[in-house]
């Protein structure tokens, strides 16, 4: 599971360290892609495959709304290998999708992580913490 938020910078070559808490989860390999609201997601490679059958198994699958979702996830996915720091290298193309420029804010979203521009990051938060704070259940379960 990933969780927290992290704020993190790139190099000049788009490399981050990823959060040290995130290093062991994604050593056995992962991707990174096309998120919505024009940020990056990081899976595991075990997620991807997780993903790949419950793709297969929607109906109908052959629209195309399903194959523009495919092309758009899959076809975005890079596969990354974090090197003996920690970290990973985002490609040009990933970078300018998500506005990502030097300070960065990387969120665990519980399957995933994200990568967003600190800006941007900020700017959704504060967008959307009133709606967040004023609903009447976040939607988990509770312990109690």
């Amino acid at each position: 599971m990933f969780v927290g938020s992290y704020s993190l910078r790139l190099d000049e070559k788009g490399r981050l360290a990823l959060p040290v808490r995130f290093r062991e989860q994604v050593a056995g390999g992962m991707v990174i892609k096309k998120g919505q609201e024009r940020c990056i997601y990081g899976l595991t490679m075990a997620r991807v495959a997780e993903q790949s059958r419950a793709a297969a198994s929607m109906a109908p699958a052959d629209t195309a709304e399903a194959r523009m979702r495919a092309r758009l996830s899959f076809g975005s996915m890079v596969e990354v290998e974090p090197d003996k720091t920690g970290r990973i290298t985002i490609p040009a193309g990933l970078r300018q999708y998500a506005g990502l420029d030097r300070d960065v804010v990387v969120v665990g979203v519980d399957t995933r992580f994200e990568i967003w521009d600190q800006a941007t990051w900020d700017a959704y938060e504060a967008e959307q913490e009133a709606t967040f704070a004023a609903m009447e259940s976040e939607g988990m379960p509770t312990l109690s």
